[in-house]
């Protein structure tokens, strides 16, 4: 079976989850794994880690159109449709003041005044990259998903899909995490049950997948801070009660869950891979 999947990996690198999923993917059956990104020596580097006959770096911005409207007409030229699109894109933005470790909260004004000296545009910039570069993603390669059920002979029961790596953060009403950060993974979240919804017509599914700690740029001072002492990578089960951070494996099973027959039947659904870590925080799930 031809298949071909595009990774919308992380704006700026393609280190964490996002070379997780590519990696699983090139491992399991994937004919082509397509990885975007602004730096074209990191996409390279990433492609000779893994399979360079398999995965393929495409230089370009998830949130600038042109530029992706570009990156879906040099895939459909090269092989005419996707079965897959991993919007990956991810980054941490602001965060509000919180007091030191064993410290009182600070006061409001001080709490205000830390607030107000992030310009509003880095703020909205997090929800360019987190949710709207994963929506504008997802519609510049739609006529690429549709082209994987029209010309391939999967059966009835197949669909090309959308997966959005969002986060558990999108749940957490944990304090001193990032506001901006957090609702815009929220915002990821229901954005894809919606297009669940739209694109039923078009047999095309959207699903998200909702990690928790795992190795990425994003996490690794959080890692090596609250890890625990028995080794990198671990903590204690009142913290995560899997007792460690996400490993490659946790991610790439529950990849390739959904896009194999065994997920054919999700659609709309959001899989959360956290060890637990959600269930010990104040969250809304």
């Amino acid at each position: 079976m031809e298949s071909n999947d595009l990774s919308a990996a992380n704006l700026f690198n393609v280190n964490g989850i996002g070379l997780m999923i590519a990696k699983a993917l090139a491992a399991n059956g994937a004919s082509k794994v397509y990885i975007i990104g602004r730096r074209l020596e990191v996409l390279e580097a990433a492609a000779e880690s893994t399979n360079s006959d398999i995965i393929i770096p495409l230089q370009g911005d998830i949130t600038s159109l042109d530029s992706l409207l570009d990156m879906a007409a040099r895939v459909e030229k090269d092989c005419g449709f996707v079965n897959l699109v991993v919007a990956n894109a991810g980054i941490m933005g602001p965060r509000p003041l919180k007091p030191a470790e064993g410290q009182p909260p600070p006061s409001l004004a001080e709490y205000r005044a830390h607030a107000l000296k992030t310009p509003m545009a880095e703020f909205t910039n997090t929800y360019a990259v987190n949710t709207t570069g994963v929506y504008y993603t997802a519609l510049a390669f739609l006529d690429l998903l549709d082209a994987a059920n029209t010309k391939q002979n999967l059966g009835a029961d197949y669909r090309s899909q959308v997966i959005a790596v969002g986060s558990i953060g999108g749940f957490s009403r944990l304090k001193g995490a990032s506001f901006a950060y957090n609702t815009s993974k929220a915002a990821v979240t229901h954005l894809l049950k919606m297009m669940a919804t739209s694109l039923v017509p078009y047999k095309i599914r959207c699903n998200v997948l909702a990690p928790g700690v795992f190795p990425s740029d994003l996490s690794g001072s959080f890692i090596n801070t609250l890890g625990g002492s028995s080794g990198p990578g671990s903590f204690d089960p009142s913290f995560i009660p899997h007792g460690r951070a996400g490993q490659e494996g946790d991610i790439a099973g529950a990849v390739l869950f959904l896009v194999s027959k065994a997920g054919a039947y999700t659609n709309g659904s959001v899989v959360v891979v956290d060890g637990g870590r959600l269930g010990t925080l104040i969250s809304t799930y």
